[in-house]
């Protein structure tokens, strides 16, 4: 008897013990990306969608996106994406909450992640339907998901955004309010990365309002930043460092749960033409 309670003794202490013992979680790396691939619109001439879109699947399946936010994306180039068929997305278009205007969608790779929940929400005053906010010129969203690694098991969430050209108020509300959703929308302990064209440089409030709460990944990087300062080309090849005025408008936001390991802004070209008019920003992270 004094041998099957010390046995039972020991089977209890090593239950109690044992998960506090094991060894930690394995992290989660992933590739992230933001791209605002332009709109399809016949007036850009040589640098119209059908003469560039094959750049830029080429440019996303060789630099190999985990997950990536687009911007400008009309219903025939979410077509043209879709055909990459390792990814599924998620994301309406802007005017209609269907199909209607441009998406600022999120494409995810099937076989790695399982979306668990999605959205999209208007950046206006009545976030719940089609419509304008503030002295906004265009109608402006922001799509979200929550993903679960099918690896680990691990979840975080993800917010892609286009902010408003022309209005100033619109991109500072926009930012206030879209953190007002990730704190409705996730959690405390879960990574969140926010992603996007933001048309707002760092000199600005609406990108001070942001990294008040998030940090810009390209400040903490752990290597080196890749690629040059801004991400705007406007499909000046030979002259977007000294003709372009726009500089750092697309960005990946991230909160305290990530590790940024690298940053880098994407200038690949064929035939001396940009895949878009602004370069994809894509970073490596962990958590």
């Amino acid at each position: 008897m004094t041998r099957t309670f010390f046995t039972s003794t020991i089977v209890l202490f090593l239950s109690v013990l044992l998960p506090f013992s094991s060894p930690a979680q394995k992290k989660t790396t992933l590739n992230i990306a933001t791209f605002n691939i332009r709109l399809n619109t016949a007036s850009d001439k040589e640098n119209a969608w059908p003469n560039r879109k094959d750049m830029v699947k080429e440019l996303i399946q060789y630099h190999d996106f985990d997950i990536f936010g687009v911007q400008e994306a009309l219903a025939v180039q979410m077509s043209d994406l879709s055909e990459m068929s390792q990814y599924s997305h998620v994301g309406v278009g802007r005017d209609d909450g269907k199909t209607g205007g441009e998406f600022s969608a999120i494409f995810y790779k099937r076989k790695k992640y399982q979306v668990i929940k999605s959205g999209t929400f208007w950046l206006s005053p009545t976030p719940d339907k089609p419509s304008k906010g503030w002295d906004a010129a265009y109608i402006r969203v922001c799509t979200w998901a929550q993903f679960r690694d099918r690896a680990s098991g691990k979840e975080f969430f993800m917010f892609n955004t286009h902010f408003d050209n022309e209005g100033v108020q619109a991109r500072e509300n926009a930012a206030k309010m879209i953190l007002e959703k990730i704190k409705a929308i996730s959690n405390a302990k879960s990574p969140v990365f926010i992603t996007g064209d933001f048309n707002s440089d760092p000199s600005t409030t609406a990108y001070g309002t942001i990294v008040g709460a998030f940090s810009d990944s390209k400040l903490v990087s752990s290597a080196k930043p890749y690629g040059p300062e801004q991400t705007f080309n406007g499909f000046k090849y030979h002259a977007y460092t000294t003709e372009v005025t726009e500089g750092r408008i697309d960005f990946i936001f991230v909160n305290k749960n990530v590790q940024v390991l690298k940053y880098g802004v994407l200038t690949d070209s064929k035939d001396l033409r940009f895949p878009s008019d602004h370069f994809p920003v894509v970073c490596k992270v962990s958590f």
